[in-house]
């Protein structure tokens, strides 16, 4: 199925409210939970990053798009150089993914603890506050950057109509391996098939790849 053959039906995703407030409610128990019990973990890379770059900060706060186009502030664990921002635009012809991404695999803007904790997906752990806050879910599309969402078409436009994911099919299905193409096409085959059981499904599959890495740079 070519990725131009997906069409939401925007009226079925507003009548699905018993999975929206189930979806709603796990995300905010799930979340805080986690962040609880994965506070030790959060310390370390904390000090571990303030070790390897005593002058930056810990995190990092961009600002993404989300559900209806909406802005809001997402936070990351800071794997790059300060002024990782300024540098981007004379990286640009580097880059290794076709279409409204930005991706190389040597990005020189990227820290040492920065590539462990990429590879891993540690850097995304703070994103569960995105989820208690309400701008983000544990399981949808990846939240893309303003710049990338001006280069939409109508078509890749769909993945907006939901809220982004901490993790989803994208990072599940290869993440940097996958073109943005087939990336638009994993984001609305799970919108068209989200559901509760696919959500637990794609979680226990991010498990896995945060134990074995599965391209993420």
């Amino acid at each position: 199925m070519k990725s131009k053959d997906i069409h939401i039906n925007e009226q079925q995703l507003n009548h699905q409210y018993g999975y929206r407030f189930i979806k709603r409610l796990f995300d905010i128990i799930a979340s805080a939970l986690a962040l609880v019990i994965l506070s030790p973990l959060l310390l370390i890379i904390a000090i571990c990053i303030k070790v390897d770059d005593p002058k930056g900060p810990v995190f990092y706060s961009q600002i993404r798009v989300g559900k209806d186009g909406k802005h809001f502030k997402m936070f990351k664990f800071r794997s790059m150089v300060t002024n990782a921002d300024q540098l981007l635009e004379k990286l640009r012809a580097k880059n290794e993914v076709d279409g409204a991404m930005f991706k190389i695999k040597n990005d020189p803007r990227i820290t040492r603890v920065g590539r462990v904790i990429r590879k891993y997906s540690l850097d995304e752990l703070p994103q569960l506050a995105n989820v208690v806050l309400g701008s983000m879910s544990i399981v949808g599309p990846r939240p893309p950057l303003v710049s990338e969402v001006a280069e939409y078409t109508d078509y890749d436009k769909q993945r907006l109509m939901v809220k982004p994911g901490a993790t989803g099919m994208w990072q599940v299905g290869g993440r940097n391996d996958v073109s943005f193409d087939e990336m638009v096409r994993l984001d609305l085959t799970y919108i068209q098939k989200r559901s509760i059981w696919l959500d637990l499904k794609i979680m226990f599959e991010t498990v896995k790849i945060m134990i074995i890495p599965n391209g993420a740079y």
